[in-house]
Order: structure tokens, then sequence, then C-alpha cells
């Protein structure tokens, strides 16, 4: 279920003269030919959902346009939607000629600011979404997470534990736009280093339909595996063979577990691969019958 994850002020506390909108546009509300309207280029949504869309030309067709758009005139009878793509598609759904809208000034770069925070404050975006459009303010209008923090009031450590997500691999960046795992789930496999863990980790959980205090507590085990006390009986670590080292590792990680390995003086010994309920055990032996077909 999507939930509101807007920015925490409006469009002129990142933006200062985007209250000019407001103060230039409330005596001066012009209709624009559809025809004369081009896209911003900066817009930074990629995907619009079609039944959203179609649900909004409907409504477009019953009462209108209620938000006017926001445009820049480029040249004789030519704009540029600064804000408001999504009400200039469904419009030409619904077979509109022309829109309600407010003209303004604006150069490039405040154009993409403007793009970038209409974007970040719909109720609809996923979280890759909102952690692209942090990047972008970053990056292309030098930002830093300091700045960006105190100017759309979310705590540096909410935009940082967005930002966190985009150095996912894509496949499970994927999954969180597609809404296959939550947020939670993305923040718990982020802990774990290797991109291939984390791989396995999303595929883990889209198998076995586990929890974001699953998936944690994996990833504490992923994580702690190094720190398991031998028993007496086993070779003390620096004698224990290194190409053991690799395979108890790559167990681990195959298992979502700590595998390990004990091995006494005369080179016999056993692996463990312990499991914390029923549900747990279910889930190894899934893995094994998986090896085995």
């Amino acid at each position: 279920m999507a939930k509101r994850t807007a920015l925490g002020r409006g469009l002129g506390a990142l933006i200062d003269d985007a209250n000019d909108i407001k103060t230039n546009a409330a005596s001066s509300i012009d209709k624009i030919e559809i025809a004369n309207i081009e896209a911003n280029p900066w817009q930074p949504r990629t995907t619009f959902d079609e039944e959203a869309l179609n649900d909004l030309a409907n409504s477009i067709k019953e009462v209108g346009i209620i938000q006017p758009l926001t445009l820049r005139k480029i040249g004789e009878d030519k704009y540029q939607i600064i804000a408001g793509e999504r009400r200039f598609r469904a419009s030409k759904l619904a077979g509109l000629t022309a829109v309600p809208a407010f003209i303004r000034e604006s150069d490039d770069n405040i154009m993409l600011e403007l793009a970038l925070v209409e974007n970040i404050q719909r109720e609809d975006l996923d979280a890759i979404e909102i952690a692209l459009s942090y990047q972008r303010l970053i990056d292309e209008c030098s930002l830093t997470q300091e700045t960006l923090s105190e100017k759309v009031g979310k705590k540096r450590s909410t935009i940082s534990n967005y930002l966190r997500l985009l150095k996912l691999p894509a496949v499970v960046q994927k999954a969180i736009r597609d809404q296959e795992i939550s947020m939670g789930h993305a923040r718990a496999i982020i802990n774990v280093k290797d991109p291939e863990t984390q791989i396995m980790l999303y595929k883990q959980i889209i198998a076995y339909d586990f929890s974001v205090r699953k998936i944690e507590e994996i990833v504490r085990k992923i994580n702690n595996e190094d720190e398991v006390v031998e028993p007496k009986t086993t070779v003390k670590t620096a004698d224990f063979p290194v190409e053991y080292e690799g395979l108890r590792n790559h167990l681990s990680n195959h298992f979502s577990t700590s595998v390990d390995f004990k091995i006494n003086n005369k080179g016999k010994g056993k692996i463990v691969i312990p499991f914390n309920s029923n549900t747990d055990l279910e889930r190894i032996i899934a893995v094994l019958d998986r090896l085995n077909s």
C-alpha cells in the first residue's frame, strides 16, 4: 500500500523563488493549447501508472482540472512543463485540447529543481524513486546531505538510508520498485557487503515470504559467522585449512545460517547446519532438496 513519503515542506522551502509561482500566477491563469506544450526533459519520473492516469482522466472529464499546470515559455506559442506532467498526460487521455496553466520564467537549473521537488512530493513514489530524486538534488543542484536535510525537513539519517538503497544490485532495486520487498527488507539486506549474498537474501524473501525481522536475524548471523567459538576438539584456527574456511563461508551464505565445521586432530569431523525453529528447518530442507533435484 502506498504511503505518504513526501518531503516535509513545500516547494518554497527548497527553492527560494518557487513561491513566485503562486504570487505571479494568482491573477494570471491562462488557457494553453495542449499541442503547444512539451514535456519537461528533466522529468525524473520515468513511469506513469496507466490505471491511475485513466482514473485521473475520467475525473478531468467530470470536473475539469482543479490544479493548473505550471509552464515556462520557450518560444512563440511554445511552452514546457515545469510541474504537472501527470495532469498533462491525463488531459490528453480525456480529450482536452487546452489546459489551464500558470506561466512563469525559469532557467534550466530551476526547472530541474522544481521537477524533482514536485516528483518527490507525490504519494505513490517507491523508495528507489525517492532515493534517485534525493541523489539528483545532491548531484545536480549542488546540495550536501546536510543542506538537503535542513531544506526538506527530513533527518539526515533518513536521507542517508534512502541513498544507500542505490548501492544495492539492480535486481534488488527493481524488486523494491515492483513492491516485491519492503524498505525494511532492503535496509536489512544492505548491511551485507557481498552483492551475491544480497541477491541470495532477496530470493529467500520471495521464496519463503520472510519477514523483515527474519532477514535481520539472518544478516546478523552472516555478519557474525567469523566470531563463532570453536570447540576444544577443533584444530586451532592457525591450522584450520584455508580451503575449508572458504567452503564454510560459502555454505553459510547458501543456507543463510552460520554453518560450522568441526574437525579433530585426525582429520575427522562433521558439518553442522543449525536452525532456530521448525520453519527454519523446513527452509534448510527445501534448499537441500533443490540441490538433489
